[in-house]
């Protein structure tokens, strides 16, 4: 746990330091302070479209009486990716808009489930369900 807390907060800031760095050097200190900010509102109006969009199914599947799990786990997701997006740089802008992205999460939502699947087959969690 303390490697990744290190890696979160240290490494991740450090390269994006040096990605910024040496792309200012290849476009220039403005363009690249203009690319973050580009990506930043792509991002903020990518979350805010796909959160809307989920929010929507989540209401309709809630509607007919179905669980919206998968539309939960889109949520959170989201929600990540807007976490990530609010950090300047971008590795984390490039991350977050990946995870915004419908083909792209849904590849991530494969691996949580599977994560999730494995954590529950060697007894890492246990679930207790409440009739």
């Amino acid at each position: 746990m303390l490697f990744r807390l290190f890696l979160c907060f240290t490494l991740i800031p450090v390269v994006e330091l040096y990605i910024l760095i040496h792309l200012g050097g290849i476009i220039g200190g403005l363009n690249t302070v203009i690319l973050v900010i580009i990506t930043g509102f792509l991002g903020a109006y990518l979350a805010r479209m796909e959160g809307l969009n989920t929010m929507m199914k989540v209401r309709r599947n809630l509607n007919q009486g179905l669980m919206p799990t998968e539309e939960l786990v889109d949520a959170f997701i989201i929600l990540i990716a807007g976490l990530v997006l609010i950090t300047p740089g971008l590795l984390t802008d490039t991350a977050g808009l990946l995870l915004l992205w419908p083909p792209t999460r849904n590849t991530f939502k494969r691996f949580l489930r599977k994560k999730f699947d494995d954590m529950t087959d060697n007894g890492s969690i246990n679930i207790t369900r409440f009739h």
